[in-house]
């Protein structure tokens, strides 16, 4: 049951063989077994995908609940109903988000939880949950249509800013509009090549506006150290540039009409919520954000 449910999350022997750390011949010859076991067809294999039967997809659905049950009643033998979950969680974060504002408090889960085995997966690049192997992974703004479940834990803030330097040479912007004439620091998708709108809250409604770029980059980390560089105006994460506006490096401007917040969500698929492993991160992971002001802007 457990390699079939792994190959359907997959959607690929390969990628699953990968995960269960098992030859992909092993995996072929499971489900070959199981299905004559059952005396009925679970997956059919076309060029490009898998895709369960009716039968499968009845059985895949099953599969779930047992093998939850089956960790759940394990785990009252093994210390988890005592507030012990073990072994490996697989966690993919955005790589910046993730480095800055996350794997700094990482120990504390790590030492809470020590029969956890944490694979954490740092990356800009937003890919398939499943066919990675991954139990959950952090996301950052709306959700795509999917067939795995969201759970908004934050809302990460903005900040348009710039270097004094910069202020001082090209004048500070006392409304949004102003922006037009000013010169930006641009974030584009790695994914599209399209940079990201810049967009403030004005009496309550969204309005964006065209910034004259300078330089454009993918990479946030790289915007704050343009910005830092006086190349012009940047609208980042708060949390990113808290230390640079505490120094007075980076200036706040237009304070009164803030980039809209964007949503902080962990995704993971259906029924895996029942892990203790999971759950136990989870709650880890709101708990960190709620002590964050700068990650619980309204949105």
């Amino acid at each position: 049951m457990q390699t079939f449910v792994r190959i359907v999350e997959a959607n690929s022997y390969t990628k699953a063989a990968e995960t269960l750390d098992l030859p992909r011949a092993a995996l072929t010859a499971t489900i070959k077994k199981l299905e004559a076991f059952l005396g009925t067809q679970l997956l059919q294999r076309t060029t490009r995908r898998l895709s369960l039967t009716p039968d499968g997809a009845v059985y895949f659905r099953q599969c779930l609940e047992i093998l939850q049950a089956v960790e759940q009643a394990e785990g009252a033998f093994r210390g988890q109903a005592a507030g012990q979950p073990r072994g490996k969680l697989r966690v993919e974060l955005p790589g910046t988000f993730g480095r800055l504002a996350l794997m700094p408090h990482m120990g504390e889960f790590c030492r809470a939880y020590p029969e956890i085995e944490l694979v954490v997966s740092l990356s800009e690049r937003v890919r398939d949950l499943t066919e990675e192997g991954a139990d959950c992974a952090l996301r950052i703004g709306a959700l795509q249509d999917s067939a795995m479940i969201g759970r908004q834990l934050g809302s990460m803030g903005f900040v348009t800013c710039a270097s004094p330097a910069y202020l001082a040479a090209h004048g500070t912007p006392q409304v949004w509009s102003e922006i037009r004439e000013h010169r930006g620091i641009l974030h584009f998708s790695g994914l599209t090549g399209r940079p990201y709108d810049w967009d403030f809250m004005v009496d309550g409604s969204v309005v964006t506006t065209e910034v004259r770029s300078v330089i454009s980059v993918n990479d946030a980390e790289a915007s704050v150290s343009c910005a830092l560089q006086g190349l012009g105006l940047a609208q980042t994460a708060r949390y990113q540039v808290r230390p640079h506006l505490r120094s007075g490096a980076l200036v706040e401007v237009l304070a009164d009409t803030l980039p809209t917040p964007m949503p902080i969500s962990l995704l993971y698929p259906q029924g895996r919520m029942s892990s203790p492993r999971l759950r136990v991160f989870a709650d880890w992971l709101g708990a960190l954000l709620r002590d964050d002001p700068d990650l619980q802007e309204k949105l």
